[in-house]
C-alpha cells in the first residue's frame, strides 16, 4: 500500500533561507529577468526561454528556489547547438496562479515589470 504524501502550502517559506541564500536568490531572479527571451503558458505553469549562457544561473536558481517552495516542479531543457534554454516551472492545481502572481505576468503571457519578487 502506498503511503500519501504530505503536500506543503502554495505559499512561499522564506525562514528556510538565510540572508546570503534569500540576497543570493533576489540576485539570479532579476538576472535571469533581465535574460528572459520569452514565457510559454502550460497547462500547469510557465516555460521561460533563457539565452544557453544562463543555464548556470538558471540551475543555482531552480536550487535556492525549491528551498522556499517545495510545491513546485522544476525542469530544465537544453536545447543543442548551443540553443536557447526552457525553465520550466509548474506544479500540482493553484501553482499556475501563484506562479503568474510571482513572475508578474499578464493575461497575454508577458511579464509586467522588470524584477521577479
Amino acid at each position: 500500500m502506498k503511503k500519501a504524501r504530505k503536500e506543503s502550502p502554495i505559499a512561499c517559506n522564506l525562514a528556510v533561507m538565510d540572508t546570503d541564500q534569500r540576497r543570493r536568490q533576489r540576485h539570479i531572479a532579476g538576472h535571469l529577468q533581465s535574460a528572459l527571451q520569452e514565457i510559454r503558458e502550460l497547462p500547469d505553469g510557465y516555460a521561460l526561454r533563457l539565452p544557453a549562457k544562463e543555464c548556470l544561473a538558471a540551475a543555482e536558481f531552480m536550487a535556492l528556489e525549491r528551498l522556499c517552495c517545495p510545491f513546485l516542479h522544476f525542469v530544465l531543457e537544453l536545447e543543442p547547438e548551443e540553443g536557447p534554454i526552457w525553465l520550466r516551472i509548474s506544479g500540482r492545481g493553484g501553482v499556475k496562479e501563484f506562479l503568474r502572481v510571482e513572475l508578474q505576468i499578464d493575461s497575454a503571457g508577458k511579464n509586467r515589470h522588470e524584477t521577479w519578487r
